[in-house]
């Protein structure tokens, strides 16, 4: 077994991972990452996920290496596509001008940037995965880690260890506490909450997301999944009542729980705005307009159509959750050969034949994502638990803002629950802009590990606002700097968030690497 020493290893390679190694290697430590695919990144990347983001997120809401990644991106594309005059004129160039970010990128730009920023800073581990955690006296000592590709261990040893894995790998792992699914309305008082006992399978869905492009006149038909007749007769089944047929252009509306009638905004067929959601424009990656010669526009399909609610995969059988992976992929499969084929168009047709995936784009077989789009994790017992009555909006009111004094950067955007593994309807709530309390970031028992994602103190409904990409990536980069200042003074996080000098020491440290820790007009 190989045996490595780091100051910090970072479990997972994605969003937070990323923004937790650039804090950390800011200050001088010596970093190890490890990454499942080939690909860092996580949510902007490898998940293929155009960033969900606040409407301020151009100028503020989101920490300033955030920004940063942001405008490279756009570099990069006026540097290496042969964008139109508008376009390399534009300084908030949207490349896909997808509906739902002000920057819808593909994937393979967005992993090339991140590894450009990362370069030379720190060792990442592809293709690897965390085995085994060693802990003593309420400390990890060492996690052993297996390359995926060969089956080779290593023993890595770290002063401090970032789970930054998209379902929390290390809690159980590591002996920490943690709540998975949700709580029941008596643990939080949350007014959402679930009635009676906790939901350990009420756990948001998945989706593995696919790039497609559309060549109109062609005919790309792929071969017909092998469960297509099922996905394409499923109806899920829902509380409140789904709308019909899964796949099918009529999907329940978060906000409303009412039918909508969705499809495929193409110039050969246009929708009616009216009565009709744009699902091509809503996460499209290519936009035609910004091109002088023809170019085929690419979507990226992460829709209601293809969300997998059919089981969850946290705390399963390997051959559990290996089953429900697969079957996910399949219903991505199938809903692109129902639009290929069976979809009804607005001229009265049915059928698009010209969609085709787009794999350069994701870097994987069919377009499809190098790893599923995870919402909700598992969530460690922290010092604070952040629930719905610290960012509803009805709570809370119109104008009230939470004010936490530990808070170690912000964020902004609605609580939104996709329908869960055991039969729960979308929940989509209003939310103030927030705050990250640091005591959210830290376990209740154990001293070294610290979260850098969706793991941090939240409630299933909390959740719901924390889990998005800039503020995501806030919680990494401040974690990675929490380690760092830990270390140079001997501190511990608990003592960090327990000691009003030494917190005010530490948020400083935090405004001096451009992360804001309030709004500005509070």
């Amino acid at each position: 077994m190989n045996e490595c020493n780091a100051d910090v290893l970072i479990v997972g390679g994605g969003t937070g991972g990323c923004a937790a190694a650039l804090g950390a290697t800011e200050m001088g430590l010596s970093v190890i990452m490890t990454e499942e695919t080939d690909w860092v990144g996580g949510q902007l990347t490898s998940q293929a996920v155009p960033p969900d983001e606040n409407t301020a997120i151009e100028t503020y809401g989101g920490t300033g290496r955030y920004r940063e990644f942001r405008t490279l991106v756009r570099e990069y594309y006026r540097k290496h596509y042969p964008l139109n005059q508008a376009a390399m004129n534009d300084q908030w160039l949207n490349p896909g001008q997808g509906s739902v970010s002000k920057l819808c990128f593909e994937p393979r730009v967005g992993t090339v940037v991140l590894n450009e920023m990362l370069k030379n800073k720190l060792k990442i581990m592809f293709l690897s995965k965390s085995v085994n955690a060693e802990v003593n006296n309420d400390k990890i000592s060492n996690i052993t880690i297996k390359n995926l590709k060969n089956g080779e261990l290593s023993c890595i040893q770290a002063k401090y260890i970032i789970d930054a894995t998209e379902l929390g790998d290390l809690l159980p792992m590591a002996q920490v506490e943690y709540v998975s699914g949700a709580e029941s309305i008596t643990e939080t008082n949350e007014p959402h909450a679930v009635a009676g006992p906790a939901q350990k399978d009420n756990v948001q869905s998945f989706v593995w997301c696919m790039a497609a492009g559309y060549h109109h006149g062609a005919n790309h038909v792929i071969d017909k999944p092998v469960n297509y007749a099922f996905w394409r007769d499923f109806r899920p089944s829902m509380a409140p009542e789904w709308s019909g047929k899964q796949l099918s252009w009529t999907y329940s509306q978060p906000w409303t729980l009412q039918p909508k009638l969705g499809g495929l905004g193409l110039m050969e067929y246009p929708l009616n705005p009216s009565d009709t959601y744009d699902l091509w424009r809503y996460r499209r990656l290519v936009a035609r307009e910004h091109y002088d010669q023809p170019a085929d526009e690419v979507t990226l399909i992460n829709w209601p159509q293809n969300d997998y609610f059919n089981g969850n995969i946290i705390d399963k059988t390997e051959e559990e959750v290996q089953k429900h992976l697969q079957a996910a992929k399949e219903l991505t499969l199938s809903l692109f050969y129902w639009m290929q084929t069976e979809a009804p168009r607005p001229d009265g047709g049915t059928g698009y034949p010209g969609l085709y995936p787009r794999p350069d784009i994701t870097g994987a077989e069919y377009g499809l994502a190098k790893a599923p789009y995870i919402r909700e994790s598992r969530r460690i017992r922290a010092k604070y638990t952040i629930t719905e009555r610290d960012v509803s909006k009805e709570l809370l009111g119109d104008h009230a803002l939470p004010w936490f004094e530990d808070s170690v950067g912000i964020g902004s955007y609605s609580i939104d629950l996709h329908p869960s593994a055991n039969g729960h309807n979308y929940v989509h709530l209003s939310a103030v802009p927030f705050q990250i309390p640091l005591r959210s970031l830290i376990p209740v028992r154990i001293k070294n590990l610290l979260p850098a994602c969706k793991n941090i103190g939240a409630t299933h409904i909390s959740n719901g606002c924390y889990r998005l990409h800039p503020v995501e990536w806030n919680i990494g980069e401040s974690v990675g700097l929490l380690a760092a200042f830990c270390l140079q003074h001997k501190y511990l996080p608990a003592q960090v968030a327990g000691t009003p000098k030494i917190l005010k020491e530490f948020q400083a440290l935090l405004i001096n690497q451009k992360i804001a820790l309030e709004w500005k007009h509070l």
